[in-house]
């Protein structure tokens, strides 16, 4: 996404250098291969050779993965002295599907030490940045050019095998060369031989060294229960110490069921369960309670995320500072999330709770995660397995085999679970409806629904100009809107995703884009469309809206979720594009309350702020019924009884609150 360019005094100082030593040829004296993984699935590879013509050192890496059908192509140089002082690096290609670097950096105006490095890619750039923290004195914090101040630490050692023997790994931690921690494990001579990390698009990346591949499920194990411990950590910090008792007094209640809204209103809450809720005057106040006076305020349930991807730590202070207190992760890994989960749920770490969708996918180019199905038998099985780890749905992705649909469909129910995800390639939203799937992923695959066979298979702009021509209130539309309603399907259409990718990531439309650490301002600092693609993605867009509204008045639920988006802060923004649409603000906030509790089946403890329910809420400044923008102003987030102030927890994982 970022395309500038350094000075190039410092390239041309950097090339001087080299030509002084031009006379000594060069020396190979380290090379090795990479294997790079997106959800443990083996996508490319990075190969790299350090040669050396006394000083100074040269780096070369060519780094390439090819993700659901897209080319992802990197190569870099890295120039630095024989203690490893970065004398200039040039990198260029992409870090994403969507994401693209062009840079020459020189070295760092900072005093020593500091170390040139942009991003998470290419691998061994990171292995040469350990080993010159080493090198350096292991500084609790060093200056990396152009990003910041990144901290590495040692966080133990680990067994791993190899080729038959054990091999002692020293496990290094990351935090501040991306949004979050990363984890290196390192041999005794320094060579980097994983990489557990998150890619430019915030999904789960690994990279293993050749040979250590049967080693992998191990590192991201290890990963895990480390970034485990650091949420521990988080929530001794943050998390407040229980209430017991907890009383809201004088705001305005607005509880979710569709009620009217309670102007002056009391909310008792004792341990994790609200025991009191209705007009002030008809509430007894326990005595010792925390009283916290809610004046010109407003009550709301705790939010939910629909399309959540908890794929790093940082993400559980995330969705609580933004006052969502539950979230369905919408695919993931296992051994990751269930630990997440679980440590949630434990009371050792911060996060909302947390409802599991197990992604399942069929082979192709554009195929993706981590579990793959070709067969009747494997599709059941991996039903089975993510149905034992206490997964409440099971998530279709779009290479499955449209034949196997049918088999998860069955097998999940049979076993308590319901079904979610992409349409898959080969089939349409109503068939995939008709062969078990309860609810769909994405306003993308309704608008294909919409489209004329023949325009289903169309990208960029000539589906753009398909999509302007759709008319949402045709009979067509209307009759295929309508059985969808009839069959009770649920979306979650992501609309703040859309309009990102739509129209440009814009602080007009979303003020959360201010607020973002550098490492995540810098994924959404694109350069704006061209003018002559201006018009057409407006009208693509309005489409878009159009074809919810739609939805909406054929009576499909709707419930909120951001595909992770601008994190935080892109659940407010959809409910702003609901209302823009033609909810009601009381039907966007029951899309984010009480319709995700009711369709995940949890309505009768979570979705509503009423006695017995679980005690997760939220207090905001403003009316949201007159202006839903005001969801954003929070001022207290409660979590299982606990209250929060949103401010530290945005800090805590460097965010502006």
């Amino acid at each position: 996404m970022r395309a500038f360019r350094r000075e190039l005094t410092w390239l041309v100082a950097a090339l001087a250098v080299a030509c002084a030593h031009a006379a000594a040829p060069p020396r190979r004296i380290e090379a090795g291969r990479f294997i790079l993984h997106k959800f443990l699935q083996p996508i490319g590879e990075e190969r790299y050779e350090i040669t050396s013509a006394g000083d100074p050192l040269t780096l070369r890496t060519q780094f390439e993965f090819s993700d659901r059908g897209t080319r992802v192509p990197l190569s870099a140089t890295l120039r630095a002295r024989s203690d490893l002082t970065p004398l200039a690096l040039e990198i260029r290609g992409r870090t994403s599907r969507s994401s693209a670097i062009n840079e020459i950096v020189g070295p760092s105006s900072a005093p020593a030490p500091a170390f040139t490095i942009d991003g998470y890619a290419p691998i061994a750039v990171q292995m040469l940045l350990v080993r010159y923290w080493q090198q350096h004195g292991e500084p609790a914090r060093l200056q990396t050019f152009p990003r910041g101040l990144v901290t590495i630490e040692r966080r133990g050692h680990d067994q791993i095998e190899s080729a038959g023997r054990q091999v002692t790994l020293t496990r290094f931690a990351i935090d501040g060369l991306i949004w979050g921690r990363e984890w290196l494990w390192l041999d005794d001579a320094g060579a980097l031989v994983a990489a557990i990390t998150t890619d430019a698009e915030f999904d789960h990346f690994e990279a293993v060294r050749e040979g250590f591949e049967t080693s992998l499920r191990s590192f991201v194990a290890r990963a895990a229960e480390d970034g485990m411990a650091v949420l521990a950590g988080l929530g001794a910090r943050l998390a407040p110490p229980d209430c017991g008792r907890l009383a809201i007094v004088g705001g305005r209640l607005v509880d979710g069921t569709g009620r009217p809204p309670v102007p002056d209103a009391a909310v008792v809450v004792e341990g994790d369960r609200i025991v009191a809720a209705g007009p002030r005057a008809g509430v007894t106040i326990p005595a010792g309670a925390t009283v916290v006076d809610a004046h010109g305020q407003t009550i709301l349930p705790g939010l939910w995320d629909m399309h959540a991807h908890f794929e790093q730590v940082e993400w559980g202070p995330i969705y609580l500072a933004a006052g969502v207190t539950s979230a369905r992760d919408c695919g993931n890994e296992l051994e990751f999330i269930t630990a997440v989960r679980d440590a949630v749920e434990a009371g050792r770490g911060l996060g909302p709770r947390l409802v599991l969708a197990g992604i399942v996918d069929g082979k192709g180019p554009m195929a993706i995660g981590v579990d793959r199905a070709q067969s009747p038998t494997e599709a059941r099985a991996l039903v089975a397995r993510y149905a034992a780890a206490g997964f409440a749905q099971i998530k279709i992705y779009e290479s499955l085999d449209p034949a196997l649909v049918p088999v998860i469909a069955a097998e999940a129910h049979a076993r308590g679970l319901s079904v979610t995800g992409h349409v898959p390639r080969g089939m349409d939203a109503l068939q995939a409806v008709a062969a078990g799937m309860d609810q769909i992923n994405h306003i993308s695959f309704i608008v294909s629904l919409l489209l004329p066979p023949e325009a289903r298979g169309l990208r960029g702009s000539a589906r753009a100009q398909a999509v302007a021509r759709v008319d949402p209130e045709s009979t067509d539309a209307r009759q295929k809107l309508a059985v969808l309603a009839q069959r009770g399907t649920v979306v979650d259409p992501t609309m703040a995703l859309y309009e990102i990718g739509t129209l440009g990531p814009a602080a007009a439309r979303e003020p959360g884009l201010g607020k973002l650490p550098p490492a995540l301002a810098a994924v959404f600092a694109d350069a704006p469309f061209p003018p002559a693609a201006a018009a057409e993605r407006r009208k693509s867009w309005d489409q878009h809206l159009a074809i919810l509204r739609a939805l909406h008045r054929a009576g499909v639920r709707i419930v909120a979720g951001t595909d992770q988006a601008v994190p935080g802060h892109s659940l407010h923004r959809e409910l702003e594009l609901y209302v823009q649409a033609g909810f009601t603000p009381m039907e966007a906030i029951q899309a984010a309350t009480l319709v995700p509790a009711r369709v995940m089946k949890r309505e009768r403890e979570l979705g509503t702020v009423e006695p017995g329910k679980r005690a997760d809420l939220i207090v905001v400044d403003g009316n949201p019924l007159e202006n839903i923008a005001d969801t954003r102003r929070l001022r207290r987030v409660i979590a299982r009884g606990r209250m929060f102030d949103p401010a530290p927890l945005w800090q805590s994982v460097g965010f502006r609150p």
